[in-house]
């Protein structure tokens, strides 16, 4: 009985494996505009830029559980606003989990979404970018 507790202790104790995660060619992101309701999603490359608002947004790297494709996203991102050099945003966004680290911005949300994998599609309903609509269209759907 005590070696079967003492097992089970020390089965619990060892760290759980670590998950492997492949790198995505890009991903998809969504920008709200707070103070007029746009909704934009961007359609990024890894590398690539793209300008919505007063917002400089780069794709840095996206990737994703490679045993669970469609489970989660991570990307890496640099925000500027206008042409200001220091980022307001710089570091990973989980899609899973938006608020772990989001950007604080008073006029601005940016979140991640999905990556986009090999086969260059995404999660169904991706589209190129940007697609947007405001808060009236949403609701008109």
């Amino acid at each position: 009985m005590i070696r079967r507790a003492a097992l089970a202790l020390v089965l619990l104790a060892a760290p759980a494996g670590a998950q492997q995660a492949a790198q995505a060619p890009g991903g998809v992101l969504r920008v709200l505009d707070k103070i007029t309701g746009a909704v934009t999603d961007l359609d990024l490359a890894t590398g690539e830029s793209a300008t919505v608002g007063h917002l400089s947004i780069k794709l840095d790297e996206c990737r994703y559980p490679a045993d669970n494709p469609a489970g989660d996203a991570y990307e890496r991102l640099i925000v500027r606003y206008q042409q200001v050099e220091t980022p307001v945003f710089q570091g990973w966004m989980i899609a899973s989990a938006p608020a772990l680290n989001a950007m604080d911005h008073p006029r601005y949300d940016v979140w991640a979404l999905r990556c986009k994998t090999s086969t260059g599609a995404g999660a169904p309903g991706a589209r190129k970018s940007p697609r947007r609509s405001s808060a009236v269209d949403s609701a008109a759907r």
